[in-house]
């Protein structure tokens, strides 16, 4: 087995071979910069090789090196022209303007880059709120934190505009999407080695995609204040982070934002500089109120989604202007139909393995079960054109037959049954009437939950029974065989058919819980139409 010194020697062998120089003058640096450094780098013998070299002639074709294409100076002739500066006299359509594709996103320029632009999200930027009181504007430290919100509220902006507020701190981005528990390391030993100089904000998005070892690997960095964290998440982090890394943090809330605060930035995107201007190559352009407010509303409450919508609306502008009124200098108007061209259809903020299902799902049993037809369609609604799985209703409706109904309805199981064979045969969007049409039926039906609760206080029983579950009482146990005739089996049941008043009378429950009653019927909450 080669030592760690051999092993790295050879790795910077081939890395000075990758560069073009040869076996013999690759040595040679390695020899000469070792003994003086003791552990040479491959740098220091590249810097090495190039102040041997004579600059003022073409490299050795025998070392074949990359690096002089880079070092050496240009020939003029061949030097890329650099464009003129530009000037306050300039006219507007004579400056350079970058290509659209080399642009970001609007939504992305748009990005507010200080806590008073950041819109919607007063609870946590109020002079009462916590971010108000903790660092900059009191002089107290950031405290590490969680930023939980739907998509587009401005999680990543709020952690941005957090760290800008703080010029002395050190900001490092990174992405549960790709990141690796190596670079988590990497981002903390760094933190740690500056923490005499700088304090480090270790920002990651998308935290919930990190595995349980990976949010592990947070914990001491945060226990002993190397990093300042900020994370941020779509998903529940009851259900998708650990409970170690939930006691080091502050959970803050992000809400979605409003129709008005959409307007505001869409507005901001029209009139700023590094907004719609860069989109359409400096054109002037304006959008009607008709537009802005379809934009506004049906985004469902995602900034991204807005802005975007707004570039593309943007483009449809464009291309639909004629070039009289281009060469006129004409300004571009967004309308309406730009606007409902671009976003195509309302966006509806619906996860299917997120709080947003569960959310709606436990909305619709609540509006079932308060006998609210009209509420629990509209969050039937709310959840298909969500994308929702038809058969999970379906599912869902036969519990609520079953627990919710009960014996107030037996018909009412029966009917849901047949509404998930239904949308089973049918399948979406024509099973959409069926669930409709039994979602009202539940709604309406009359309401008991007797044997819900009877189920639950017999399980309780059970449970609860000291040293064990008594065994079936003899007469009510079947007598297959002669021995099982002569231990007492059957002994003393009476067939109900044989003797109707006798048997009635006669215990069916273990000795210890004869007389129990467990089913209360006919109940007091039965709720009539």
């Amino acid at each position: 087995m080669s030592s760690p010194g051999e092993t790295k020697r050879r790795l910077d062998m081939d890395e000075l071979l990758g560069m073009g120089f040869s076996d013999d003058l690759a040595s040679q640096a390695l020899a000469a910069t070792a003994s003086s450094a003791g552990c040479p780098s491959v740098e220091a013998a590249a810097n090495w090789i190039l102040s041997r070299t004579p600059q003022s002639s073409p490299p050795n074709p025998s070392s074949q090196s990359n690096l002089w294409r880079f070092l050496l100076p240009r020939p003029a002739d061949l030097r890329e022209p650099r464009p003129p500066p530009l000037s306050s006299s300039t006219p507007p359509s004579k400056r350079l303007k970058p290509s659209p594709s080399s642009l970001s996103p609007l939504s992305d320029r748009m990005r507010p880059s200080t806590l008073d632009l950041i819109l919607g999200q007063d609870h946590l930027l109020s002079p009462s709120s916590l971010l108000h009181s903790a660092f900059s504007f009191s002089g107290g430290p950031l405290p590490s934190l969680l930023l939980w919100g739907p998509p587009g509220s401005g999680k990543t902006s709020l952690s941005r505009a957090l760290a800008a507020s703080l010029p002395s701190h050190r900001f490092i981005p990174l992405s549960a999407v790709t990141a690796t528990v190596t670079d988590l390391r990497r981002a903390i030993d760094e933190a740690r080695r500056s923490r005499s100089l700088t304090r480090t904000i270790l920002f990651v998005d998308e935290i919930h995609r990190f595995s349980k070892t990976q949010q592990d690997a947070l914990l001491p960095a945060i226990e002993d204040g190397s990093i300042i964290f900020l994370g941020a998440t779509t998903e529940n982090p009851s259900f998708h982070l650990t409970n170690p890394l939930l006691s080091r943090l502050r959970v803050l809330a992000l809400r979605p934002l409003q129709p008005h605060h959409i307007r505001s930035l869409l507005l901001r995107a029209v009139d700023t500089d590094r907004g719609l201007r860069l989109s359409t190559d400096g054109a002037p352009i304006s959008i009607d109120d008709e537009a802005l407010n379809f934009l506004s509303r049906h985004c469902d409450g995602d900034a991204r989604i807005a802005l975007n919508s707004l570039e593309a609306s943007a483009f449809l502008a464009v291309n639909r202007i004629s070039a009289a009124a281009a060469a006129a200098d004409k300004p571009l108007t967004i309308t309406a139909t730009d606007a409902k061209e671009a976003m195509q259809c309302k966006h509806v903020s619906y996860d299917r393995d997120g709080d947003e299902h569960y959310n709606l799902i436990s909305a619709l049993h609540k509006s079932m079960r308060g006998g609210d037809a009209d509420a629990a369609i509209y969050w039937l609604a709310r959840m298909l054109e969500g994308g929702e799985q038809p058969l999970y209703i379906a599912r869902r409706l036969v519990r609520f037959a079953g627990e919710d109904v009960g014996l107030a309805d037996p018909a009412a199981l029966g009917h849901a049954v047949a509404c998930y064979q239904a949308c089973h045969f049918i399948g979406m969007p024509e099973c959409d009437v069926c669930l409709a049409q039994c979602v009202a039926y539940l709604s309406l039906a009359p309401k008991s939950v007797a044997v819900y609760k009877a189920l639950n206080a017999a399980k309780m029983a059970v449970r609860e029974s000291v040293g064990g579950n008594e065994g079936v009482p003899l007469h009510l146990r079947n007598a297959p065989t002669k021995m099982m005739k002569e231990m007492g089996y059957g002994d003393g049941y009476l067939y109900p058919p044989d003797h109707p008043q006798l048997s009635k009378e006669q215990n069916y429950m273990p000795e210890s819980l004869k007389g129990r009653k467990f089913l209360q019927w006919p109940p007091l909450d039965v709720q009539p139409l």
